[in-house]
C-alpha cells in the first residue's frame, strides 16, 4: 500500500527518535534489575506482548494460527524473535549497555546476507564492505585478548561475562536477522499482529519450559524490581508502536538512518546512570557498525527508489 501522508513534516522522524529513546530506557531499567534471569524477564515482557495484541486479533478477525501455508514461518518467526530478545536481554545484564547496543546495530548486514543466501536477493561489494565494517566494529568492543593482549581495557565486570555477553549480542542479531527475511517470505499475506502473537506465545512457552530446566523462576523479592519489570514491558510496546507508526508515514531509509538514536542514548544513560564511561575502543567500534548500518540503510534506499521510478516509467 502507499505510505500515508504525514500531518506534519518530520514526523515519523520524531516518531522513530521516540521509539529509539523508549527502548533505550528500556535497557536501562533491566541493566538496574538485580535478581531475576534474563529469560524471566523476556517471560514477562511476552506476556505484555499477548495483553497487547490479543484485542487487535479479536478486531481485525484474523484469528490465532494464520494460514495454513504460513505457520510454519510464523512458528520459526515467532522462536527466532523470542530467541533474540533473550539473547539480548542476556546481553544487556552482563556487559555494558552501549557495547550490547552497537553490536545490535550490526542486523542490517546479516539480513542482507541471509536475504542472500535464502532469498536470492543482489549482494554486491557495497554489502561486502558493509560487512567488513561491522565485523571489525565488533571486534574493537569484544577486544579479543588474542588480538589486544590484555583484558582489562575498560570492560565493565570480568572478560569472561563481557565475552558470552558479546556472543549473546551477535547470536541475538542472527536471529533478529533471520526473522526479517522469515517475514519478507511471508510479504503482506499476513497480518502484523498475527506475526506479533506468535512471537509472544512461543517466546512465553520457550521461557517458561528454560526457567523450569535453569531452576531460575522466582517471583522478585524487591520492590523496585517488580517496578522495573512493568516499565520494561509498558516502554517496549510503546517503542514498537512509535517504531510502527513511524514507518506508517514515513520511507524506511530515514527511519533506519534515525534509528541509530538507539547508540547515542546508550552512551548517554550508560554514563549518567550507571557511571561507566565508554572507551575509545567502543566508540571506534560504535563508528564502525553505524557506518555499516547507515551505509546498508542508505543503499536499499537507493534502490528502493530507483525501483519506484523505473515501475512508474
Amino acid at each position: 500500500g502507499t505510505k500515508k501522508e504525514a500531518t506534519c513534516p518530520g514526523l515519523g522522524l520524531f516518531y522513530t527518535v521516540l521509539s529509539a529513546f523508549l527502548f533505550s530506557v528500556a535497557s536501562l531499567f533491566l541493566k538496574k534489575i538485580e535478581d531475576l534471569h534474563s529469560v524471566e524477564v523476556s517471560a514477562f515482557r511476552c506476556v505484555f506482548q499477548m495483553a497487547f495484541v490479543l484485542p487487535g486479533l479479536i478486531y481485525y478477525k484474523t484469528g490465532f494460527l494464520g494460514p495454513k501455508g504460513k505457520r510454519i514461518f510464523l512458528f520459526f518467526r515467532g522462536f527466532l524473535g523470542s530467541t533474540a530478545m533473550v539473547l539480548l536481554y542476556y546481553a544487556y545484564q552482563v556487559m555494558p549497555l552501549a557495547d550490547a547496543t552497537v553490536i545490535t546495530f550490526s542486523s542490517p548486514v546479516f539480513t542482507s546476507l541471509l536475504a542472500w543466501i535464502f532469498l536470492k536477493e543482489k549482494y554486491s561489494l557495497w554489502d561486502l564492505l558493509f560487512t567488513v565494517f561491522a565485523i571489525t566494529g565488533v571486534i574493537l568492543i569484544a577486544r579479543p585478548p588474542f588480538l589486544f593482549g590484555s583484558r582489562d581495557m575498560g570492560i565493565e565486570g570480568s572478560y569472561t561475562d563481557h565475552l558470552k555477553g558479546t556472543i549473546a549480542a551477535i547470536a541475538s542479531t542472527a536471529s533478529a536477522a533471520s526473522t526479517i527475511v522469515i517475514l519478507r517470505k511471508v510479504g503482506k499475506s499476513v497480518h502484523y499482529f498475527l506475526s506479533i502473537w506468535y512471537y509472544a506465545v512461543i517466546g512465553l512457552i520457550g521461557c517458561v519450559i528454560a526457567l523450569f530446566v535453569l531452576n531460575e523462576w522466582r517471583l522478585p523479592q524487591c520492590g523496585k524490581d517488580r517496578v522495573f519489570l512493568i516499565l520494561i514491558g509498558l516502554l517496549g510496546l510503546g517503542g514498537q508502536v512509535f517504531l510502527t507508526k513511524a514507518l506508517q508515514i514515513e520511507k524506511a531509509g530515514p527511519v533506519a538512518i534515525m534509528r541509530t538514536m538507539d547508540v547515542v542514548f546508550a552512551f548517554i544513560l550508560q554514563i549518567l546512570f550507571l557511571n561507566h564511561l565508554p572507551t575509545w575502543w567502543t566508540v571506534g567500534g560504535a563508528l564502525c557498525v553505524l557506518a555499516s548500518s547507515s551505509g546498508t540503510a542508505v543503499r536499499k534506499w537507493r534502490q528502493s527508489v530507483k525501483k519506484a521510478k523505473q515501475s512508474e516509467i
